[in-house]
């Protein structure tokens, strides 16, 4: 007997992924057009990391119906997952072209873009975002991230200061404020914001932030500074505690 789409809604529901799979091969053995069934099968395969699959399940909900924006966005995002940046920011891009208003797809082009290392892209697509919704905070952070990227220190220190009075010092606008300011030659400022955002992070995010201020520091210290820096927990120690300064 061939599962019902209501039985292949409940297990994705449930999140029951190996169910889903189980009754989406069944069903589309039966009723191979079936693209719905396609798009709950690459969201589980998607959720349990087999990204292949996903992109090859969502590619066919796509060519069975080509103008569902959901199956759209799906494949964008699992081509994101799987490290296929450019192509994801193509999709998402195509999205945003579809519906000038919605800023999210333009964001997401703009994020893509600059995981692609297409910085000139990303601002380009930031810059679209922030002017359908000025008082976008992320659209401001995207931007700012962007401008840094290509070297436009005036114009990322000007987007991140929007995003930090739009998102409420979120840590990653203030991140992004350090990095222009890093940018604009405001040493002491970006390694005290740097300092601070240290101590509020963690795992990759802290290492991170503590990387940047190590490279920010070695710009300016002597030979014994450049030695203390290559030991890394020996300066993240004097770094945390204030005992350096450049």
């Amino acid at each position: 007997m061939t599962p019902t789409f209501s039985e292949l809604q409940a297990a994705a529901g449930r999140g029951d992924h190996d169910e889903v799979l189980r009754l989406s091969a069944a069903r589309l053995a039966e009723v191979p057009g079936d693209d719905a069934s396609h798009e709950l099968r690459a969201r589980s395969l998607l959720a349990l990391g087999r990204l292949e699959e996903a992109e090859r399940e969502a590619d066919d909900a796509v060519r069975l119906d080509p103008e569902e924006i959901r199956y759209r966005e799906l494949l964008a995002d699992i081509l994101s997952a799987r490290g296929a940046h450019r192509d994801a920011a193509t999709e998402f891009g195509e999205l945003a072209r579809n519906d000038p208003r919605q800023a999210d797809w333009t964001l997401a082009e703009a994020r893509e873009r600059l995981d692609a290392a297409q910085p000139e892209m990303g601002a380009e697509a930031a810059r679209r975002a922030v002017k359908l919704d000025p008082r976008n905070g992320r659209a401001q952070l995207e931007l700012s991230r962007a401008l840094a990227r290509t070297g436009d220190a005036a114009g990322a220190l000007t987007a991140a200061g929007a995003a930090l009075r739009l998102l409420g010092g979120l840590p990653e606008a203030r991140e992004a404020l350090a990095d222009a300011e890093w940018l604009a030659d405001q040493d002491e400022a970006a390694f005290g914001q740097f300092r601070a955002l240290a101590g509020e992070l963690h795992e990759r995010d802290r290492e991170r932030v503590i990387g940047k201020a190590r490279t920010l520091y070695r710009q300016h210290a002597g030979w014994l500074g450049r030695l203390l820096a290559a030991v890394p927990p020996l300066f993240d120690l004097a770094f945390r505690n204030g005992w350096l300064k450049v």
